[in-house]
């Protein structure tokens, strides 16, 4: 699976333009993910030299990314969409925010086993059960 992750408020808290602190178990699930042969793209706001920065802090932790900001290694940003192809993105803006580093790895693995999307919740340790429909403003 082709994963894109964001980096500030996803692997570091949001402390942009300096990198904040680390996340808990972001890098470790990271790495696992990349064991687990999926490809992981950094994709961030940042750019420059602030990109290089990100991109040293992972490499420092042994994290090393498929492409940054980019659909694949070698692309040429200025020619290519700024729109990339990932088959899921983990990212701090999500709806709800984002999920405890278990709740991603564990939804990760669920869905390349049986093939069907996960709905991912901020806060919760297990994957939500679904809610019975309920009539308008919550009446039956």
């Amino acid at each position: 699976m082709l994963i894109a992750v964001d980096f500030d408020g996803t692997i570091v808290e949001h402390e942009y333009p300096a990198i904040g602190r680390p996340i808990p178990f972001a890098i470790e699930t990271l790495l696992q993910l990349q064991k687990d042969n999926h490809k992981l793209i950094l994709w961030t706001v940042r750019e420059g030299d602030l990109l290089q920065e990100a991109i040293d802090y992972c490499a420092e932790r042994g994290l090393y990314f498929y492409a940054v900001n980019a659909n694949h290694p070698g692309e040429e940003r200025e020619k290519a969409s700024r729109k990339v192809g990932a088959d899921l993105f983990i990212d701090d803006r999500n709806l709800g925010g984002l999920p405890d580093w278990g709740v991603i790895y564990n939804a990760v693995n669920a869905t390349m086993n049986n093939g069907k999307p996960l709905q991912i919740m901020a806060g919760s340790s297990a994957m939500p059960e679904p809610r019975k429909k309920r009539g308008l403003f919550g009446r039956r």
